[in-house]
């Protein structure tokens, strides 16, 4: 008897530490353990429905600091905590749970499901402005890079900055997005290093480009243009070549000064024999247009070209302003050309070095000023028959008709028959001249006409 109330006694203790056991297992399968914290808020002991609202009582501010200077805080309209995140609570106590009580200090972030996003683009992007603010006052790094100068390649080492890493900031900013503290660890942009893939992809650019060199050919003479000697300093970044056109500008104004003939004076030999000067001024010839020479034999080098026609960079004055008498002898005048002497007041046509062409003249009014400019000009262009308007002294307004016509200068100045003249005298332009052209007799004017080509060089002296 007395055995079986022992045994009924241990039945009913077991029983009872069974139920105890499995209501502490319940109660701790529900309840968070003592040192939980979610969202930055401690919600130790509590249930998935005390949690909630304590996430939605406490979650209404953040302050947001960078190497532990505070440089944001804002309000929030609300926690954006909803019965919806009851599930994501209930799933956390699972995750938390240990057998026996647990004093181990665990940290949880929880988006809310109606997270107001708006909200938080707006607190990033409030950031991402305060950072660019601090960012103003410092040094941002430079980056290594490879360089060519005085033709040798050399590697410029980098410097480092104390310039933010925005994008590293923000990254961490929206890790912690939903704490009450956001708290940003220093990231600074890193410079490139010389050791780098893309330093030695640049050096290797520089490398292949200081073996190219390219003949630039102006006329009959050739110039030998290389990389090493006449590039002063080259960079090749995000896949193109910056150059310091310095060295190729200063030599293409030597190759002008030697060569071109544009408003330069000239030493001619007339129709006798002697020889003149021809004074700076007109509007024949070409030189060089320096911008435009530079980079073509930039691009020549670039390009691993190896010859290059200087005619394409050449320009001129007036009305024909790529210029004229490129490649032409003497001086640029060539074979073909017309003579004028106002001394002798005779125009003198020659076509391939012979004279086709030889006529007394009458040019522009001496004692009024009316001159002839003298000068190297070219035919302008042609026109048969032709109507001439302008003024001249005594006359403010004219208008003549004419078989031929053929100008030589921007101001007006050319040759044409003149059916009305009566003076042919040698001393006519003295005081009986033109407006400034040369007066050419009616009987020979086809002749000077069919002779006179466009471009054609017209000597003045």
């Amino acid at each position: 008897m007395r055995v079986i109330k022992r045994k009924k006694l241990i039945g009913i203790i077991l029983i009872i530490l069974i139920g105890m056991l499995g209501g502490i297992g319940y109660y701790r399968y529900n309840h968070f353990n003592q040192k939980i914290i979610i969202n930055g808020i401690n919600v130790g002991g509590l249930n998935a429905k005390q949690t909630l609202k304590r996430l939605q009582q406490k979650s209404a501010s953040q302050k947001i600091y960078l190497k532990n200077k505070l440089i944001y805080q804002y309000q929030r309209s609300g926690s954006d905590f909803t019965k919806k995140d009851l599930p994501q609570i209930k799933q956390l106590i699972k995750r938390q749970w240990t057998f026996f009580p647990s004093s181990k200090q665990q940290s949880f972030l929880v988006e809310p499901s109606e997270v107001t996003k708006h909200e938080d683009n707006k607190t990033a992007a409030t950031l991402k402005t305060k950072l660019t603010q601090e960012n103003l006052h410092r040094q941002a790094p430079k980056d290594a890079y490879a360089v060519l100068t005085a033709g040798k390649i050399k590697t410029v080492q980098a410097q480092a900055g104390n310039k933010y890493n925005l994008q590293a900031l923000l990254k961490q900013y929206h890790q912690q997005e939903f704490l009450p503290k956001v708290e940003l660890t220093a990231v600074y942009l890193q410079p490139l290093k010389a050791k780098s893939r893309q330093v030695q992809h640049e050096k290797q650019k520089l490398e292949e480009l200081s073996k190219r060199s390219v003949e630039y050919r102006v006329q009959n003479n050739k110039y030998k243009f290389s990389t090493k000697s006449n590039l002063q300093r080259v960079t090749y970044t995000n896949g193109k070549y910056k150059i310091d056109s310095t060295n190729l500008t200063d030599e293409i104004a030597k190759i002008n000064q030697q060569d071109a003939t544009l408003q330069k004076g000239i030493s001619f030999k007339t129709h006798d024999g002697n020889t003149v000067q021809i004074a700076d001024g007109g509007s024949y010839g070409w030189a060089l247009k320096s911008e435009r020479a530079v980079e073509h034999i930039e691009q020549a080098l670039l390009t691993g070209k190896k010859s290059l026609d200087a005619k394409q960079d050449i320009y001129g004055v007036g009305y024909l302003t790529y210029g004229t008498g490129y490649g032409l002898s003497n001086n640029g005048i060539g074979n073909s050309y017309a003579e004028v002497s106002i001394s002798q007041q005779h125009l003198w046509i020659y076509k391939n070095g012979q004279e086709v062409v030889s006529t007394n003249v009458v040019t522009g009014k001496h004692n009024t000023g009316e001159d002839t400019p003298k000068g190297l000009w070219y035919i302008m262009y042609k026109q048969s028959p032709s109507v001439l308007k302008g003024s001249e002294v005594g006359n403010a307004n004219y208008s003549v008709n004419v078989k031929y016509w053929a100008q030589f200068t921007n101001s007006g100045c050319g040759f044409h028959d003149a059916s009305w003249r009566t003076n042919w005298s040698s001393d006519a332009y003295l005081n009986n001249g033109s407006g400034g052209c040369v007066n050419t007799p009616s009987s020979v004017m086809a002749d000077v006409y069919n002779n006179l080509s466009q471009k054609e060089a017209v000597v003045i002296y």
